[in-house]
Formats: C-alpha cells, sequence, structure tokens
C-alpha cells in the first residue's frame, strides 16, 4: 500500500469527512420533520432498501451484524437524533459525538485487555477538559441532559467499533447495508412506543415535505452508502494511518457547516472546547505514528 496520497484521493477523503460532518446539520433539517426514533427507522430503512439486494452478505456471523445494528442504529443514532431535537445544538453534537475515540481506547483495555499507555491518558484528559467547558456554558442550545446522550451516543459508538473490529476485513458498503437491517425492527418498536400511534406516525410521513426527504436519503445514501464505500476505498489503497488521520476534521466541518448553515453561535468558550477536544483527539490518532517515524529516522 502506498503511504503518500495524491492530491485528487485527498480531496476525494476530504470530501467523504466534509459529508459526515455536515450531516448534523441535515439532521437537524430532517428533525423539524420528522420525531427523532422515527426518524432514525426511515434512514436506516433506506439504507437498507433497496441496497440490500445488491450487495452480498458479508461472511461474518449474523450476531455480528446484528450486534453491529443495535448497537449504531438503536444505540447510537436513536440517542443522538434525541438529543439534537432540543437538548444540544449540531455543531457541539458533532464534537461532542467523537468521545467515542476515548470510549473505544477504554473499552478495549477493560474487555480485551490492551494496555494504556500515557499518551492516551494525556489525550483523554485533555478531551475531557473540553467537555468540561460545553457542560460548563450549557443554555438554551444545549443541556446537561443533551450532553450525556450524545455521550451516550458515542460510548453505542464504541462499543460498535469493537464489534465491527471482529468482522475483520469486509466490504464495508455491503456491511453497512447489512447492518441497518438489524437496526430497523427495534427502531420501529420504540417510535410506536413512544412517539404516537401509527395513524399518527403515517400522517407525519405523508405530510414531510420533499426537504425532509431529501434529508433522509442524504443520511442514508450520501453518509452510509457513499461515504462508507469512498472511505473502503481509499483504506484499499493507503496504508490505514494515511486515511484515518483524516476523519480528525470531522467535527471542524460539523461545526462549521452548523455555523455558516444554522446560524450557530460560535462564542470563544466553544472555539476553546473544540481546541481543547480536537487536541485529544490528535494526540490519540497521531501521536503513535509520529512517534514511529522517530524511531525509524533514528535508525
Amino acid at each position: 500500500m502506498r503511504q503518500v496520497i495524491t492530491l485528487n484521493h485527498l480531496l476525494l477523503g476530504i470530501l467523504v469527512v466534509a459529508i459526515w460532518g455536515s450531516n448534523f446539520v441535515v439532521i437537524k433539517v430532517a428533525l423539524d420533520s420528522f420525531p427523532p426514533l422515527l426518524m432514525a427507522a426511515l434512514r436506516f430503512a433506506t439504507a437498507t432498501l433497496p441496497a440490500i439486494f445488491f450487495f452480498k452478505r458479508p461472511p461474518v456471523p449474523w450476531r455480528n451484524l446484528a450486534g453491529y445494528g443495535l448497537l449504531i442504529g438503536g444505540g447510537q443514532f436513536s440517542l443522538l437524533y434525541l438529543a439534537m431535537r432540543s437538548q444540544i445544538s449540531p455543531g457541539l453534537a458533532s464534537l461532542v459525538v467523537q468521545a467515542q475515540v476515548l470510549f473505544t481506547v477504554g473499552l478495549a483495555v477493560l474487555l480485551e485487555g490492551e494496555r494504556v499507555r500515557l499518551f492516551q491518558l494525556v489525550a483523554a484528559a485533555l478531551a475531557v477538559a473540553g467537555f468540561a467547558v460545553i457542560g460548563l456554558h450549557t443554555d438554551g442550545s444545549t443541556t446537561w441532559l443533551g450532553i450525556v446522550m450524545v455521550l451516550g451516543s458515542g460510548l453505542c459508538w464504541a462499543l460498535g467499533n469493537l464489534v465491527g473490529r471482529h468482522a475483520g476485513r469486509v466490504n464495508m458498503v455491503a456491511y453497512m447495508v447489512w447492518t441497518s437491517a438489524f437496526s430497523v425492527p427495534p427502531l420501529v418498536v420504540l417510535t410506536l412506543l413512544t412517539e404516537g400511534s401509527p395513524a399518527r406516525l403515517w400522517h407525519t410521513i405523508q405530510a414531510a415535505p420533499l426537504l425532509a426527504w431529501g434529508a433522509i436519503l442524504w443520511q442514508s445514501m450520501a453518509n452510509t452508502i457513499l461515504g462508507y464505500g469512498l472511505w473502503a476505498w481509499l483504506l484499499v489503497r493507503y496504508d490505514a494511518a494515511t486515511v484515518t488521520p483524516l476523519a480528525l476534521l470531522v467535527p471542524v466541518f460539523g461545526m462549521a457547516s452548523s455555523v455558516a448553515l444554522l446560524g450557530e453561535p460560535f462564542p470563544a468558550w466553544k472555539g476553546s472546547a473544540m481546541l481543547l477536544v480536537m487536541a485529544g483527539l490528535s494526540l490519540n490518532v497521531l501521536w503513535p505514528r509520529l512517534r514511529k517515524r522517530l524511531q525509524l529516522s533514528k535508525k
């Protein structure tokens, strides 16, 4: 695999993270027309159909597909959508949910016996300081409940990461399509239990404007199918160490698009919180690669 990425492929990677980051604005647009759990069910239903008829089931156990689908659909996105309805702004949600990186490291230490390293503790301290800054500035657009719910979303994402790791090297697009099928049933049940009668939900679906449906399709097609497809395509051609650091730009695009398109305020404290969290994430992702290069250069 190549380590030096071409300009065209670099731009392709930036396009993917821009799609993922700006998706938080798209989520907010859809939430104006759909209740959160119904919206999650529709998102994963459109990611499943009709794509499941065109992608062969990945060669992984059914329990792996089900576990990932339940954690990502039933856990991560249901909590994220519920929080973003009224408890946290899109820009801050895109930042706080990145706690999944720290949760993933912590779970790997607790459940898989990986050894915690000093740089990981420093990275966690920086990120936690950033989350604390956010918590100290809760207002009408962001509450402690919203922060906790998005942190819970990040925890489900991290658990999903561990399940996905056991799937091995598979077609990521096919994996997302098939796992999405397992997200739909629990989301439909939760929707019926908490968000009204079937008749009321059907009326909501019929009354939704084209913009809201476009937001649903953007999340399922662009964010899931296109985004993960292009990301997997890049990972086949380049070392993971070359591609994965680009994901650090997701909250940058998330915050920038929320400020530009939704008029989300960006006071100094948000900038400070963002710098702290991004410093922690960057240290966690980049330090092992930088240290390896320094060791090689000394030989």
